[in-house]
């Protein structure tokens, strides 16, 4: 296997800008490819097609749908009943597993000579793969995964789904063993070395450490002139209950003339809404719903820091946008957060407990609130160290580089 990567196809689940998550991945790596004039094909869901066709409107035949099977959508609708990672581990995967049979074929019929297959998501680092035998060398994630609550609030997650997923894992070997596709990649990126160690056993290719998320700064960026507004906080994420909203709300208490600004939606915005009335903090929450990232740019660029109280964030994109907008971030020290901030840029709040993450978030944005000079400081330090490491155009330009590895078969080992 030698020679330079003539064409790159992308396979994914979802590549959208509104789907949130991991999603937004495979459609960054799209369209910077295609401004460098890589060839290059993206291969996903039916399901995506409508925010893909606005996206992509001048090269439409650079896009391959696979249909969405009556399987899949009955095991869309089951997985609604049970907890959340029961539900990805199960339905979810078995949904992804019947897109890659169908991506196959597709895939297989776009190879040419000096092709290079590039499976970014499921960024999941134990979830199996059918991408293999397809002719071209195949490149997978980066991964980011291998993530647990933190000890003090296990509790949030029920027994059953903690159980579920121990005994998942102890499977996942023997899943990766009858779906080989993550042992046979020529390379798998992995975001950090928690991820390292959650990779199944007998891999073949190369496992090389690149971050997950990036920044698009044409989108994300601050010119200056924009002035926070004093005691604006703002969150953005999926209203799910591993976000942590409830504990920012409960902090808000603390903290007299700070609001918040809610923008996400998603099962948990009802019982939140209600949860700010029950604080008595509803005058100062303001719940958006979901907004556009142009939208969400507007929001960061005059707040006075972005919340994540997030108990289960293996990334968190959200994070780099808003240092990409010169703000500072209170976020809890676990997971991706930790990855991104230092005390430069940001505040991490130790999840020891929820009483202690509550008062740790209203100690910060008293923080900031009183020392308007200091919170500015660690916007623009953000700013300085997202440009020099998660910029997305440095980051596609190490992702170029994989695939001439994976390519001239200098990844195999």
């Amino acid at each position: 296997m030698s020679g330079a990567v003539q064409r790159v196809l992308i396979a994914a689940e979802h590549a959208s800008t509104r789907l949130g998550g991991e999603a937004i991945l495979p459609h960054h790596i799209f369209r910077l490819l295609r401004q460098r004039g890589v060839d290059t094909h993206l291969v996903v869901h039916e399901r995506c097609r409508g925010d893909l066709e606005a996206c992509t409107q001048s090269e439409p035949e650079r896009v391959h749908f696979v249909p969405d099977q009556a399987l899949q959508k009955l095991f869309h609708r089951l997985s609604r009943f049970v907890p959340r990672r029961i539900g990805e581990a199960t339905f979810g995967l078995a949904n992804q597993l019947l897109t890659q049979a169908a991506q196959r074929k597709v895939l297989r019929r776009l190879v040419i000579p000096g092709t290079v297959v590039h499976q970014p998501i499921p960024v999941a680092p134990r979830f199996p793969s059918l991408l293999y035998g397809l002719g071209a060398p195949v490149v997978m994630g980066p991964l980011n995964g291998g993530m647990e609550y933190p000890p003090a609030l296990r509790g949030r997650e029920s027994v059953l789904s903690r159980t579920f997923i121990r005994f998942a894992r102890l499977l996942s070997d023997a899943a990766n063993t009858v779906f080989p596709g993550k042992r046979n990649a020529a390379v798998v990126l992995v975001a950090n070395q928690r991820t390292r160690s959650a990779l199944p056993r007998g891999l073949r290719g190369q496992v090389i450490e690149l971050v997950e998320n990036g920044v698009d700064v044409a989108l994300w960026h601050s010119d200056g002139t924009q002035q926070p507004e004093p005691g604006r906080f703002v969150f953005v994420g999926r209203m799910v209950d591993w976000k942590a909203l409830d504990l920012v709300m409960e902090a808000l208490r603390e903290v007299p003339g700070a609001s918040l600004d809610a923008i996400g939606d998603g099962p948990m915005r009802a019982d939140w809404q209600s949860l700010a009335q029950a604080h008595g903090v509803a005058e100062r929450v303001r719940f958006l719903g979901w907004l556009s990232q142009a939208e969400c740019a507007r929001h960061l660029a005059t707040c006075c820091a972005l919340v994540l109280p997030s108990l289960f964030e293996c990334g968190g994109a959200v994070v780099l946008e808003a240092m990409a907008m010169a703000r500072p971030v209170i976020a809890t020290a676990w997971g991706g957060p930790l990855d991104y901030l230092d005390e430069t840029c940001g505040i991490l709040i130790p999840p020891t407990s929820r009483e202690a993450i509550v008062e740790g978030f209203a100690a910060a944005m008293v923080r900031l609130m009183k020392f308007p000079e200091a919170a500015h400081g660690m916007g623009v330090a953000g700013r300085q160290k997202l440009l020099r490491d998660f910029d997305w155009n440095v980051k596609i330009e190490r992702v170029l580089e994989t695939y001439e590895l994976a390519r001239s078969g200098a990844a195999t080992r």
